[in-house]
């Protein structure tokens, strides 16, 4: 019998805690059929702009789509892929300079399929979900995050 995926939930409020990326690790501790772990953290970085330099990012999403969209995605990677576990956390809301706003965690028995699905995963995160960053700036101002 074929286990049933359902959407999930793959919005935080803020930026993700360093203690949450940990747990998240720890908690595969007891899955022993696991060879490999892929992990990519995307942080904010502090970008120079004409209006300013970036001291945050104030994420916001059409969420009812984006979890959609997402689980399609989770779909498509888990049917790629020989996968045993994945993991998508995306910030809502302001995350600073520094702290991280994407957390994606593939594992796997061998580490090739772990480190492949986890870049395909990011690469199509960044270019199908619809969210959206408005980077804020030291001037007070903001311009619209254009991902590439």
């Amino acid at each position: 019998m074929d286990k049933v995926r359902k959407p999930k939930n793959i919005f935080v409020q803020g930026a993700i805690s360093p203690e949450k990326i940990a747990n998240s690790i720890a908690n595969h501790a007891s899955k022993t059929d696991i060879g490999g772990h892929s992990i990519f953290l995307g942080q904010v970085r502090a970008d120079q702009k004409d209006e300013g330099q970036v001291i945050g990012i104030d994420y916001s999403a059409y969420e009812e789509m984006a979890l959609e969209k997402a689980f399609e995605i989770r779909e498509a990677i888990f049917a790629k892929y020989p996968l045993t576990c994945m993991h998508i956390y995306h910030s809502l809301g302001e995350v600073k300079v520094g702290e991280i706003c994407l957390f994606v965690f593939t594992s796997s028995k061998h580490r090739k399929a772990a480190m492949d699905a986890c870049e395909e995963l990011v690469e199509r995160i960044k270019e199908e979900l619809p969210i959206w960053g408005k980077e804020l700036l030291n001037t007070e101002g903001h311009v619209w995050k254009v991902n590439r």
